[in-house]
């Protein structure tokens, strides 16, 4: 699933690669939407039952979007802003 942007869509472009993958982003996007826009579809499976997660709560508070970028380290990916140039794998 790729989520489809409605508005504000004429911010600069970011790039950035999920497991060597490449996608845009536009800037002020978190990793989060950044990623799901873009077309990862999920950031990791569901350790409760079959299928994907994508997020949860929106506002850092869970442990749904964890992801790990190089040279941060593993961080919430709804709450950190995508830059460009990112490299990003699934928590």
């Amino acid at each position: 699933m790729k989520l489809v942007r409605l508005r504000d869509t004429d911010r600069a472009t970011l790039h950035l690669t999920l497991e060597g993958s490449g996608l845009a982003a536009l800037e002020g996007d978190t990793v989060l939407t950044a990623l799901l826009a873009g077309g990862a579809g999920h950031l990791r499976d569901s350790e409760f039952g079959d299928g994907h997660r994508a997020g949860f709560c929106l506002m850092g508070a869970c442990q749904d979007c964890w992801v790990v970028v190089e040279g941060l380290g593993r961080v919430r990916a709804c709450a950190t802003l995508a830059k460009d140039g990112m490299k990003v794998r699934r928590g």
